[in-house]
């Protein structure tokens, strides 16, 4: 395997964020919404050094200990660089969008920026609603910064300086108490808002004074990640629940992976702060803003006009289940197709509340991998176990940041009665399944939703996502097959209709790329149409590249990572791929194959990675609806034909975007969907 025809996958994700970071920039967005795309970066940027760099610098130690090159350092170096460009991007465009707002009469203001009377107004909401959540740590020889600092949260570093001695101090920034942009009274029509960070620095001497001795006060912010890996311990003697809680724990003292200071925080004192976060010299230390944790950016309130935000669009209702009496009705007559959020995820969570008191249904099993905070699905299921009917739940405790909350859940339904299912140790649970059983006429009918995002209402409107309720017995009991798989892992049922991993997925899909070939080589037309959030399994890359070189025409839609370099001569002259980023996050897969005209169409919860397809438990479906089969391709046409947010994926991913051709109509997909799904609609 030549490497040089695979891009790092770590390269790749930072790409994928540096088109997130594009929407900040682009003027064709709205303001406010450009401001929120700061915190979706930052949020990203988070979690990419906890779980993707950690990894790296895992396997340095581990190629350390081994003597094995140096493949692994060269890598973390060149990822750290390009975060590091691509953080300087970032502070360039929090500067021109501060600007922005301020033509809008909308500002950012620091503690040299505002009034004596509106610094009046800020001691006095520093007293009252700030200073009592302050609890600042001295820091003197015995003080454990790696146990007490928390994850992602945003301190300042807080240097008192005395005559004859000097202190220093930490302080959290509460903003999981106070919100982070604190609006500030003024007498004009203007908005200002000031950073939570710069009110805890006016109110400083109400914090110290009296208790240190001090001539001058000055403060500089920092954050840090650490490793989001744990290791989930097996002991007999404990639940799988108590087994996962104290793995959680881990976290909590895990390794830092990245530093971040202000730029202005002396060298001594960058120093210092790395010696006591026992930082590496493979470890990040990234100089930046006076203000960190951009991901609060996410929650920029709502001012100024209506232009300055998305428009709402208009909900559309299913025609399906709007002239059905009952959702089993509608599924009953025909397969029901939706498209998130453009459809309300409530014609989903009223299938399973209606389910839970209906006298004809005997039971029903879900995946849960994750789900909202305040969650309708877990109280539907509640209600249906009260009710008497035979429910088990599938939770997925290792799903990676809602361990906790899903654990919650786990001992919530136990304790009503639900059956509850962990899976198995070695695979994770991602598949997007629910299937309900009814009794109708002394036949026994099952109701299966088979779906590419969470039962998640929350996500359902911010994802874009697919889902098919279906009453086929070819799929139908498969999918009982799947749940029977989970419960009974050593049995190795057989699938027609879906592809599940680790069953046969991989092996089907190879199956079906070589289907494509032979038809290219025998000088039929062939071709494959690929939309996944993610493609770097090196197995499936090689099946494209065989594919290529062979005839079939491949196009893909890949939003997230892409170690396929398209447009390589005499290796991927025939693949062609985009990347969609815009409003909504583009999270279904769907794989079209030409198959000499009959054509076959899939929609899946797995992408193509090595975890999605060995070791994790993924289910596709086969959709046999012609009418469902005609939608998701006029909306993969869409998506393939968009001029607006498509960015184009090459060898190098330099993230240029697709241009419309002159005389071309603009097209913006995701727009351009919901108008379509709302005419199809209103003709039936």
């Amino acid at each position: 395997m030549d490497s040089s025809n695979f891009v790092p996958k770590e390269l790749s994700w930072l790409s994928f964020n540096g088109r997130v970071l594009q929407e900040a920039a682009d003027p064709s967005v709205p303001l406010i919404e450009r401001v929120r795309f700061l915190g979706i970066y930052s949020n990203n940027q988070d979690e990419f050094f906890k779980v993707r760099v950690a990894e790296l610098k895992r396997q340095v130690i581990i190629n350390n200990l081994n003597g094995k090159k140096e493949d692994a350092v060269n890598l973390l170096r060149q990822v750290q660089k390009e975060a590091a460009k691509y953080q300087m991007t970032l502070n360039s465009i929090f500067h021109s969008l501060k600007e922005e707002l301020a033509q809008h009469k909308i500002f950012l203001r620091d503690i040299e920026s505002i009034t004596e009377a509106q610094k009046s107004w800020v001691l006095r909401y520093f007293k009252r609603h700030v200073l009592k959540h302050i609890n600042p740590v001295i820091i003197d020889k015995d003080t454990d910064l790696v146990s007490f600092l928390k994850d992602q949260y945003t301190y300042l570093f807080v240097k008192m300086t005395g005559k004859d001695q000097n202190h220093y101090s930490l302080i959290e920034i509460p903003s999981d108490q106070i919100p982070r942009f604190i609006r500030t009274p003024v007498e004009d029509d203007s908005v200002t808002l000031m950073w939570l960070d710069d009110v805890i620095r006016l109110g400083l001497d109400m914090i110290f004074k009296g208790l240190f001795d001090y001539d001058s006060i000055e403060t500089y912010s920092i954050k840090m990640n650490r490793d989001a890996e744990y290791d989930l311990s097996e002991s007999v003697d404990k639940s799988v629940l108590e087994n996962m809680s104290e793995s959680l724990k881990q976290r909590l003292n895990a390794i830092p992976v990245r530093f971040s200071y202000d730029a202005q925080m002396p060298k001594d004192i960058v120093k210092f702060m790395a010696k006591e976060l026992r930082m590496s010299s493979i470890d990040s230390l990234m100089p930046g803003n006076r203000y960190h944790n951009f991901k609060d950016f996410l929650s920029f309130p709502s001012i100024g006009d209506d232009s300055m935000e998305n428009p709402v669009l208009t909900e559309i209702l299913s025609s399906q289940f709007e002239r059905s009496q009952t959702p089993f009705e509608a599924i009953s007559k025909r397969d029901v197709f939706l498209y998130y959020p453009y459809y309300c995820f409530d014609y989903f969570t009223e299938f399973l509340r209606q389910a839970s008191y209906d006298p004809s249904v005997t039971s029903i099993k879900i995946n849960i991998y994750r789900v909202a905070s305040h969650s309708r699905v877990i109280n539907s299921l509640i209600d249906a176990a009260n009710n008497g009917k035979s429910v088990t739940v599938v939770v997925e405790l290792k799903a990676r940041f809602d361990e906790a909350n899903n654990i919650k859940w786990a001992s919530r339904l136990t304790d009503n009665g639900v059956k509850v299912l962990f899976g198995l140790p070695t695979l994770k649970i991602h598949s997007k399944l629910c299937l309900i059983t009814r009794k109708e006429n002394g036949k026994t009918v099952r109701y299966a939703h088979i779906g590419t995002g969470n039962f998640n209402e929350k996500t359902a409107k911010i994802y874009t996502d697919f889902a098919l309720f279906t009453v086929n017995p070819e799929i139908t009991s498969e999918v009982e097959s799947v749940f029977e798989f989970i419960e009974y892992p050593y049995t190795r049922p057989q699938f027609k209709r879906l592809l599940v991993s680790p069953i046969n997925a991989r092996m089907r899909i190879y199956e079906m790329i070589d289907r494509e070939i032979s038809f290219a080589k025998a000088g039929k037309e062939a071709f494959i149409k690929l939309k996944v959030n993610n493609l770097v399994d090196n197995g499936l890359v090689n099946k494209l590249y065989e594919a290529s070189q062979a005839g079939v025409k491949i196009r893909g839609i890949v939003r997230g990572m892409c170690s396929l370099k398209p447009g390589l001569q005499n290796l991927s002259d025939n693949i062609y791929i985009t990347s969609i980023v815009d409003r909504f996050l583009e999270h279904p897969r769907v794989m079209i194959f030409h198959n000499n005209g009959k054509e076959e169409i899939f929609i899946s919860s797995a992408d193509w990675m090595t975890r999605n397809l060995d070791y994790r438990i993924e289910v596709g479906a086969q959709i046999l609806d012609p009418q469902v089969a005609e939608r998701i391709k006029k909306i993969f046409e869409i998506q393939e034909n968009d001029n607006r947010k498509s960015r184009i994926i090459d060898a190098e991913q330099k993230n240029v975007y697709v241009e419309s051709k002159p005389g071309d109509p603009k097209i913006r997909a995701q727009i351009a969907i919901h108008d379509y799904l709302q005419e199809i609609e209103k003709s039936l």
